[in-house]
């Protein structure tokens, strides 16, 4: 690619990023709230640059493991705040949304007035590093499995709102990745109305809680009721309840034969960890994968992996048991949601194990490891001098 040509890709980029996103609401914290919630050494610097004269400054943001770039959250907030007061920020943004970042590579450096930015550092470093990690996840887990739709239901697992908007971004960058790069069918949802414009949807997507069928009596009437309540709707029917999830998954297909046929009936796979679905047990869930993908049990497995491929809870093994069920009824049109820690490893491993699935529900592509989404901001250049601390050379601008 030419020189003149990227540079005008990458203005068009930044452009894009600089836009304001998603419903119009205001932003938090506001100018006149950042003092506030910033570390206390970056408001004396800021306090004693003003003193001695302010210069200006570019600040390099990395993170220090491979991530997913997903800026927009942390650039909004940031452009907000700078028209607000009246500030003008410069932003380089080297990788845009949806690029694979490298360990230490700076996505974006931001030049400015260096009290302004030291202010500005905490609450910005906040809201860039969590969606990036997440949104690394998120693509490996749409990556190894493209043909499963992902319906994001992180919300209950967050630290707060702003912690669920930082994920639900998260997720739609890695899912929109994992579609441009392997075709996937990736995430098609969220579990809330207030995130679900990062999906391209109105509202969040969801049937029925296991609160429902306790209240319903029976999973079939729980069924029953949806369909009356909800007759032109999609119907996803938990069946793990009172741990029959074959007979009673049977039981609503016989039931509603028509949304059976016409793929307007899913059955759910939440079964805990602490026992096997209906009709298993280790020796049945090796003879489930025996039948259909052999290779996966043969060699080498760690306890996980076999956790994972035939253990209790919601295994291959079980999903592999429910479609067997579910087809030697002709019930072929029944789709299987499945859920209960699906995370990047756990969908490594149904890939490998062809498991039948077609929607996974996941909260689980928030990181585990939280320290890893610590983003890190050092300043590379003062007055248009390039200068940074002893180790950090690599964020010198090339």
């Amino acid at each position: 690619m030419a020189a003149d040509d990227r540079k005008t890709e990458e203005r068009v980029a930044l452009a894009e990023a600089l836009k304001p996103h998603g419903p119009s609401r205001e932003h938090w914290p506001r100018a006149r709230d950042v003092a506030a919630w910033t570390d206390h050494y970056f408001r004396r610097t800021a306090a004693a640059v003003r003193h001695f004269g302010d210069v200006e400054a570019t600040y390099a943001a990395f993170l220090r493991r491979p991530v997913i770039s997903a800026p927009r959250v942390a650039l909004d907030w940031l452009r907000a705040v700078a028209e607000e007061s009246g500030t003008e920020i410069g932003v380089e943004l080297r990788y845009p949304e949806g690029k694979w970042v490298g360990a230490g590579e700076p996505i974006m450096y931001l030049t400015g007035s260096l009290a302004t930015l030291s202010e500005l550092e905490t609450l910005f470093l906040m809201k860039l590093g969590p969606p990036c990690v997440a949104a690394y996840n998120a693509y490996t887990m749409c990556a190894d499995l493209p043909d499963v739709a992902f319906l994001a239901m992180d919300a209950r697992h967050c630290a707060g709102t702003e912690m669920a908007e930082l994920m639900a971004y998260g997720a739609a960058v890695g899912s929109d990745r994992a579609k441009r790069k392997v075709g996937a069918v990736g995430f098609v949802g969220n579990a809330t109305d207030a995130t679900a414009h990062f999906f391209g949807r109105e509202g969040g997507l969801g049937t029925m809680p296991h609160a429902f069928i306790g209240y319903a009596g029976s999973t079939l009437r729980a069924a029953e009721m949806f369909d009356e309540a909800y007759p032109k709707e999609p119907m996803t029917v938990l069946v793990d309840y009172f741990a029959r999830e074959v007979t009673d998954g049977l039981t609503v297909c016989r039931r509603f034969p028509r949304r059976a046929a016409e793929g307007q009936l899913s059955l759910r796979l939440d079964t805990p960890g602490g026992r096997f679905v209906e009709g298993l047990d280790p020796p049945a869930s090796y003879a489930a994968l025996e039948r259909h993908v052999p290779e996966a049990v043969r060699g080498y497995r760690s306890d996980e992996e076999l956790r994972y491929l035939v253990g209790p809870g919601v295994s291959a093994a079980a999903i592999w048991h429910l479609r067997d069920a579910l087809n030697r009824e002709g019930f072929h049109g029944v789709k299987i949601v499945a859920s209960s820690g699906f995370g990047p490893a756990k969908c490594k491993l149904m890939s490998e194990a062809k498991a039948p699935v077609d929607v996974i529900g996941t909260g689980s592509y928030l990181p585990e490891n939280w320290p890893e989404t610590y983003a890190t901001a050092d300043v590379v250049e003062y007055a248009g001098v390039s200068r940074v601390k002893v180790g950090r050379e690599f964020l010198l601008r090339s």
